[in-house]
């Protein structure tokens, strides 16, 4: 009986175990806040955005992007400009486990966006904040106006999850690593 019950436990630990604020597993792991947050968001398409702005309008929308530029924004945020990419199926890993694996994202951009953040202490300031190279997912809707210099559509993201530049992978890392 006692056997049975320490085998059971084992087994929750390793079935409850996480892949970490920074997704190491094979396919892509959302934190539980961040699948609250990404209910009812409709993954960006830049194609259609342009087309049919009014259809994306004040409905949440989730961006994957590199970021490319940061800086002060409005109300006390901070705005990053975002290299949009598309989230791979399944993330590439390296041969020891689980834990060589990153989130990958595609290796072509695909739009630019700019967004408007609150960012939490850890990710303002330090090793691992937000800066340059760093990949965001966000999720918010889209504002009214545009930026001034290139003409590019701006989300008051109300969401962000962030991976520091060594803790993903873009699909160019396919030729190093595998699935």
């Amino acid at each position: 009986m006692r056997r049975s019950a320490l085998m059971i436990s084992l087994v929750m630990t390793v079935a409850c175990s996480s892949a970490g604020p920074y997704g190491y597993a094979p396919t892509y792991t959302p934190l539980d806040e961040e699948e609250t947050a990404a209910e009812g968001a409709k993954e960006f398409d830049p194609v259609m955005a342009k087309r049919f702005p009014e259809e994306w309008r004040d409905k949440p929308v989730s961006i994957f992007g590199i970021v490319t530029s940061r800086g002060e924004g409005s109300g006390g945020g901070t705005r990053l400009t975002l290299s949009v990419r598309t989230l791979a199926t399944r993330n590439l890993c390296d041969e020891g486990g689980d834990d060589t694996c990153r989130v990958t994202v595609s290796d072509r951009e695909h739009a630019v966006v700019h967004t408007v953040v609150r960012l939490r202490s850890g990710d303002d300031i330090g090793e691992n904040s937000i800066q340059v190279g760093s990949l965001v997912r966000i999720i918010g809707k889209f504002t009214d106006v545009v930026d001034n210099d290139d003409g590019n559509p701006i989300v008051n993201a109300s969401y962000y999850r962030h991976w520091p530049g060594h803790h993903y992978v873009t699909s160019a890392a396919a030729s190093y690593m595998r699935r």
